[in-house]
C-alpha cells in the first residue's frame, strides 16, 4: 500500500475528530475539558467544508456564516457528508489562536497566532530573536493543545463507551433536521 492509499484509508480519523470536537465544543457552550489543563474555549466559526464521495463523484459543501448559522453544515452531516475542513478558535491561558484545520492530514492552515507584546526596536538582534522565539512557542503551544484534544478523542474512540458517545453525537446531528 502506498502513502496516498494509506492517507485516503485513514482520513476518516481526522474527519471524525473534527466532528467530535465540534460536538464537544457545543456540548458545553464552547468549553471543552482538557485533562490536566482544565477548560479551554473551542469555537467553530464562519467556515466549514464538507465532502461526500470520492473521485469523479466527489461532492463538496461549503458552509459559511456565523456559528449559529452553521445548521447547514450539521444538515450535511445527516446526509452522510464528512467534515473535511473547519475554521476554529481556541482560547487558553489568555492566548487566542484562529486557524483552519484540514482533516485528511490534520493540517493547520491560515494560523493566526495570539497577539504579543510589540518589540520596540526590530533592529536590535536580541529583540528580533525574542519575538521569533515567542512566535515559535505560540505555534508549538497550539499544536500541543490540538494533539492533546486528539489524544482525548482517540482514548474515547477506542473505549467501550464509544457507542454511547456516538449516540450522543448522532442525536446532536439530528437536531439540525
Amino acid at each position: 500500500m502506498d502513502l496516498v492509499d494509506l492517507i485516503e484509508e485513514k482520513r476518516f480519523l481526522g474527519q471524525e475528530f473534527l466532528t467530535w470536537l465540534w460536538w464537544k465544543s457545543e456540548e458545553r457552550g464552547g468549553v471543552v475539558a482538557l485533562p490536566g489543563e482544565g477548560d479551554i474555549v473551542v469555537v467553530f466559526e464562519k467556515h466549514m467544508l464538507l465532502e461526500y464521495g470520492a473521485g469523479d463523484s466527489n461532492e463538496k459543501l461549503i458552509c459559511s456564516g456565523l456559528q449559529t448559522e452553521l445548521k447547514e453544515a450539521r444538515t450535511g452531516l445527516t446526509m452522510g457528508k464528512k467534515l473535511e475542513q473547519a475554521r476554529i478558535q481556541i482560547v487558553y491561558n489568555d492566548y487566542e489562536w484562529n486557524f483552519t484545520m484540514a482533516a485528511a492530514l490534520m493540517e493547520f492552515r491560515s494560523v493566526k497566532l495570539p497577539k504579543t507584546g510589540g518589540t520596540e526596536n526590530l533592529n536590535d538582534p536580541e529583540e528580533r530573536e525574542g519575538m521569533i522565539l515567542e512566535r515559535i512557542f505560540l505555534f508549538e503551544e497550539l499544536v500541543r493543545i490540538v494533539l492533546e484534544l486528539f489524544r482525548v478523542y482517540l482514548k474515547q474512540r477506542v473505549a467501550d463507551e464509544w457507542r454511547e458517545e456516538l449516540a450522543k453525537i448522532r442525536a446532536w446531528v439530528a437536531l439540525a433536521e
